[in-house]
């Protein structure tokens, strides 16, 4: 039932990190892949095996727990490659209007601008790999040649190009510029099993960029939103494909655009069909949006603090999300100790269990970091080391648009245009004989229209609910 998707919450040192432990080690231990968003860097432990002392005996003979120390099978990865991890990349097309204008804080108008570019990009074939394509797009779309191009469908503004100029500069300027780019990751690397069949553990490390936390929490909403898009439909499977972990949830929705919200909602309501289940960590279920919330099954609440008044009122409001109890939950809540929880999940039936009061298991891999050189040496060792960390720049909007003649519609260089006029020259002088059907369809005119057409239209069809695209696939 683990598709039903769970929150995990609980105020700070409660101990939602060893939970998030747990629930990844058994999951592996039973052929599930796990993705987790490592914010702190305390994840990574998950890799070598536990130390056994006084504190996990004693933890382990409380519970009845037969304690072994474990490592699990893990990927490590970081954002562009900044930190301890192979590096995760995304082209700026793949990435989609939406996420982007969160992630560069633009509001409404200026987000629907953006789609308006990506849109452009997208018609005229011209590839946004990275930031320096896209900034190029805008100024070709602001000059006094490029002004025209989008007058049949909105327009640009002066004023509107420059915030998100500005934006993109101020973005590349912190370091953030890195994350765009090729080789572009595949989300397919997610649901790999190791040798032994027990589920690959995919951890996000980023202590590197816990500073940008809007930058991270949309970045883990496009890798979601990627493997929505590409997984098939296969219903109600008896386990899970992929549990997805978002650390820090409420970060994903702060300061959120409605259009973003419902695209979350309808994305965590829909991929469960897909075998993915989704677990957000966060301090409270208030920190998720109710129709968000409503959707997450599985519960796991942490003692929650009550010393002031908005304390109180979100204790009160946490106690309401869990089914009817014989506990008082507003004391209970409020008197647990670290690695204790309040627990309720979907039966087999689908129906929430009775509310349960209990103390969380001692994990049996390492409860803290891995050096940095070890973890270094296994993302060296990595078989996706050599795919993923070198990045590729290949000819893409930039060059397009700086090849192109004065006075030529974007993307077309001299050299396509010479091409397209040898092609339309040998069609004349092969005419003779052919049918008039033949003639037109054999043109290079009707090839050019027909390669532009099926690109507009392949582009279209394969964005997302978020505005996110793979062409590969």
């Amino acid at each position: 039932m683990l598709n039903r998707h769970g929150l995990v919450a609980g105020a700070t040192g409660t101990g939602k990190t060893k939970t998030l432990q747990l629930i990844a080690e058994q999951l592996s231990a039973q052929g599930v892949p796990v993705f987790l968003a490592d914010v702190k860097g305390d994840l990574s432990g998950l890799s070598e095996p536990g130390a056994a002392n006084d504190r996990v005996r004693g933890r382990a003979a409380e519970v009845g727990q037969n304690w072994t120390a474990t490592g699990f099978p893990a990927e490590f990865y970081a954002l562009g490659g900044l930190g301890h991890g192979i590096p995760l990349r995304a082209t700026v097309t793949s990435f989609g209007p939406v996420l982007l204008a969160k992630v560069l804080q633009l509001n409404r108008t200026q987000e629907q601008s953006l789609g308006l570019i990506f849109h452009y990009a997208d018609q005229k074939g011209l590839e946004l790999l990275d930031l320096k394509d896209l900034r190029s797009v805008v100024a070709f779309l602001t000059s006094d040649e490029g002004r025209a191009e989008l007058k049949g469908i909105g327009g640009l503004s002066t004023a509107t190009a420059g915030v998100i100029l500005r934006s993109l500069t101020a973005f590349e300027a912190q370091g953030m510029a890195t994350f765009f780019g090729e080789p572009e990751f595949d989300t397919a690397e997610f649901l790999r099993t190791a040798a032994d069949g027990r589920g690959v553990l995919s951890v996000l490390e980023l202590p590197a960029v816990q500073e940008k936390p809007q930058l991270f929490s949309t970045f883990l909403m496009w890798l979601l939103a990627d493997l929505f898009h590409d997984l098939p439909e296969i219903g109600d499977a008896d386990r899970p494909e992929l549990v997805f972990v978002f650390d820090e949830a409420h970060l994903l929705f702060k300061d959120a655009s409605k259009a973003f919200l419902d695209s979350i909602t309808q994305t965590v309501r829909l991929i469960r069909s897909k075998g993915v289940g989704v677990f957000f960590v966060t301090q409270t279920p208030e920190d998720v949006p109710g129709d968000v919330l409503a959707q997450l099954g599985n519960r796991v609440q942490h003692a929650l603090r009550a010393f002031t008044p908005d304390d109180r009122k979100a204790l009160k409001a946490t106690v309401k999300t869990f089914p009817d109890s014989s506990y008082d939950l507003e004391e209970l809540l409020t008197g647990l100790g670290t690695g204790e929880a309040v627990v309720t999940v979907l039966g087999e039936r689908g129906a929430p269990t009775p509310v349960a009061a209990t103390r969380l298991r001692a994990p049996e891999s390492l409860m803290g970091p891995v050096d940095g050189p070890a973890l270094d040496r296994a993302v060296r060792e990595s078989s996706l080391h050599a795919r993923y960390a070198q990045a590729v720049d290949r000819e893409s909007a930039f060059e397009k648009l700086a090849a192109r003649p004065p006075g030529h519609p974007a993307g077309e260089t001299k050299k396509a245009k010479e091409k397209q006029e040898t092609a339309g020259a040998g069609d004349r002088e092969s005419g003779e004989g052919r049918s008039v059907v033949e003639q037109v369809v054999g043109s290079g005119v009707f090839k050019s229209l027909a390669r532009s057409v099926g690109t507009q239209i392949g582009r279209e069809i394969t964005r997302s609910l978020f505005g996110t695209a793979r062409r590969r696939r």
